[in-house]
């Protein structure tokens, strides 16, 4: 228990000093910070076909980097993003081994876009960048991830739709009534509980963990970007890069929107100290870093946020002890085999309750920017881009359009012809009316985890 005279105040806000707390409280805290994280951030590479032990160590890795490169001063983890699974899912739709490399260079690339935003939030602020990439344009974009994703989940449900129901009535279950930490961490409850019985069940094939070992390298080769060459397949990495790059739209704004939600907590503008150019440097080269490495993308946790608010202990130290307890599970192989065997219904389980909450994150970011549909500029906007976007995936087979260009051919998925057609039509059409900063609610309303905080 923690003692009142351990309190300090940050404005009205009694919080908890945690040079007083001592290291075993400490290291308590960092554990707490994994394992609110880990649910969601391992799920990514279960669903991807992305390697789990390359995944926490990259997560780790991307945090100190991340610390590093905001004077240490910001209390957030860098986890694994939902907002580019429809594009790994596009490239490598069967989890193939060979492709997912293609979808992890474009990632890379699409980290530079958030050094790009960087310097243009240095030199010109953030209120005259983010006109350009208003509600209008990422609601629809967020709201067309996850329908375009919910028939993958569907069809993992139908493996086992028993196992699959017990994830889904756990997640719900510990989101609307659980308290403390376990409202924070319903994903990875579900997760485990739904493992459980499927293990009692003996739907559980434990063989790959008995032969696992217990220490070994994170990193495959082969699978990582490097692997590609030489002999890469260079209408591969240019489709790929068409297909991804325009998701970072989404993950920036998902990133600002964290930071805002992270200044409220902790009662500190970190949007001007270290600032957002700092943060959003941090967070494209984390992500740039994982994705060559054969990790997925990285993003600014909200479940990590919500443990701020319930500890109320906001050193980043305590995050930086999290991050390197993810850093040492990742040199266990046996820990990740435990984590590629989850059965495939309770993928399905929780998947299907992520993938619509992603939607329904694109719906919150809509409504409560207060977005005008009476303006005919608005309606056609958010029209284009979810026509696109679903109509495009069921179009063909590829659920992308093919344009031969020379001696290959570029595939422009769904979202990728709607995240452009979007963004291009925001810029062009008069009438711009959206101002960053403005409204708080509004502007952290772009979480694609599950992060309410504790009551």
């Amino acid at each position: 228990m923690l003692k009142e005279k351990q309190k300090i105040n940050i404005g009205n806000e009694p919080v908890y000093d945690a040079r007083l707390l001592g290291a075993p409280r400490m290291i308590t805290l960092g554990f707490q910070h994994m394992f609110a994280m880990f649910g969601a951030t391992v799920l990514v590479p279960i669903l991807t076909g992305l390697s789990v032990s390359a995944t926490l160590l990259f997560a780790g890795l991307g945090t100190l980097l991340f610390h590093f490169l905001t004077k240490r001063i910001v209390p957030a983890f860098l986890g694994s993003s939902f907002a580019y699974l429809a594009g790994y899912m596009a490239i490598a739709p069967n989890k193939e081994a060979d492709l997912l490399p293609y979808a992890c260079f474009a990632v890379a690339v699409s980290g530079i876009l958030y050094l790009i935003l960087s310097a243009l939030f240095k030199v010109f602020g953030a209120k005259k960048v983010m006109r350009y990439f208003p509600p209008i344009v990422t609601g629809p974009i967020i709201i067309s991830i996850g329908l375009i994703l919910s028939s993958s989940a569907i069809t993992n449900c139908s493996a086992n739709w028993g196992i699959a129901i017990i994830a889904i009535l756990v997640v719900i279950g510990f989101s609307i009534w659980g308290k403390g930490m376990c409202k924070i961490i319903p994903i990875l409850l579900g997760v485990i509980i739904s493992y459980i019985v499927a293990a009692m069940t003996g739907v559980v094939d434990f063989s790959e963990v008995a032969d696992a070992k217990w220490i070994g390298l994170p990193v495959d080769w082969n699978r990582t970007v490097f692997g590609l060459f030489p002999g890469a397949d260079t209408g591969m990495l240019i489709s790929a890069c068409f297909t991804i790059v325009p998701l970072a739209l989404a993950t920036m704004v998902e990133h600002i929107g964290d930071m805002c939600a992270i200044s409220s907590t902790c009662d500190r503008n970190y949007l001007e100290d270290p600032g957002l150019h700092r943060t959003l440097m941090g967070d494209g080269l984390a992500t740039t870093l994982a994705s060559l490495f054969g990790a997925p993308a990285n993003t600014t946790y909200g479940e990590n946020t919500g443990v701020l608010a319930l500890t109320k202990v906001f050193d980043p130290k305590v995050i930086r002890i999290a991050a390197v307890l993810a850093i040492i599970f990742a040199f266990c192989p046996k820990f990740a085999a435990v984590i590629s065997s989850m059965p495939t219904a309770t993928i399905g389980g929780v998947s299907l309750v992520l993938y619509g909450m992603i939607s329904a994150v694109g719906v919150r970011n809509v409504v409560e920017n207060k977005v005008d549909f009476t303006n005919q500029r608005n309606v056609i906007i958010a029209a284009l881009i979810l026509v696109l976007a679903i109509g495009i995936k069921y179009y063909s087979a590829a659920g992308a359009i093919i344009v031969p260009c020379g001696s290959f051919n570029i595939s422009l998925t769904a979202l990728a012809v709607a995240a452009i057609v979007g963004i291009v039509l925001n810029a062009v059409l008069p009438g711009k009316d959206y101002e960053f900063g403005v409204d708080h609610q509004g502007d952290t309303s772009v979480n694609f985890v599950m992060n309410k905080q504790a009551d």
